[in-house]
């Protein structure tokens, strides 16, 4: 089977599966991320090498305030909890995204985690917390103005090191579950030739199986990239 190097996963659909449950919203929240750790090891072992998450968007920023406090204790808890089998695992974790607006123990965790699983290579994780693809690119071309790069020195592959995903591959597969069908200001420039897969169910009820039939459907894509 043809496996993807890179897949990007929108794990959407948290709030309404709790709904649909008639429970907190917020235990939605703790369930899908519970499934995002199995989900990765689901890809590891299928020989994918990175996995990019959407763990909270520039726009999520707009929630109730509880529900704001709760995603980055959330996101804080679990990247310190899963340390230990992080690197039992050999996953490497790095956080991509607006660091500067995230609390400062939440600064503090990633810095630790991401230290601790540096030499780890068996799969890529990284986790968008406060990304949007309009903020990675806007944030590329400050970054080519401050750094005085001459408007003809500037080609696809110079403005791709300046992307917060700078040195990795381009994603292959793009996965949303939730039953949304749009890319919600995610990896924008990233995504140019991504195969894109949607499933109808809540992230929380993704399943190893339904990974698996994404697979097979990625496998049956011919990709030609305009050719």
């Amino acid at each position: 089977m043809n496996i993807p190097n890179h897949i990007v996963l929108f794990p959407d659909g948290n709030r309404r599966w709790a709904k649909q449950k008639g429970i907190a919203s917020l235990e939605g929240h703790k369930q899908g991320y519970n499934n995002l750790l199995d989900f990765s090891e689901w890809c590891k072992n299928r020989g994918v090498k990175v996995l990019t998450a959407f763990g909270f968007s520039t726009e999520n920023w707009n929630r109730s305030k509880e529900e704001v406090n709760y995603l980055m204790k959330l996101l804080e808890d679990c990247l310190i909890d899963n340390l230990e089998n992080d690197n039992k695992e050999g996953v490497r974790v790095r956080v991509i995204g607006q660091r500067d607006r995230l609390p400062e123990s939440l600064q503090k965790a990633i810095e630790t985690v991401e230290n601790a699983t540096a030499k780890n290579s068996s799969l890529f994780l990284n986790l968008a917390i406060s990304y949007g693809g309009k903020w990675d690119i806007l944030t590329a071309v400050k970054k080519i103005i401050e750094d005085k790069i001459p408007a003809e020195k500037v080609d696809e592959k110079l403005f791709e090191s300046y992307l917060s995903t700078a040195g990795l591959p381009a994603p292959d597969f793009i996965i949303r579950a939730g039953g949304e069908k749009r890319m919600s200001n995610f990896v924008l420039w990233q995504a140019a030739y991504s195969e894109l897969y949607f499933s109808p169910k809540f992230w929380p009820d993704f399943s190893e199986q339904d990974l698996d039939e994404a697979l097979a459907e990625f496998d049956r894509k011919t990709r030609r990239f305009g050719k």
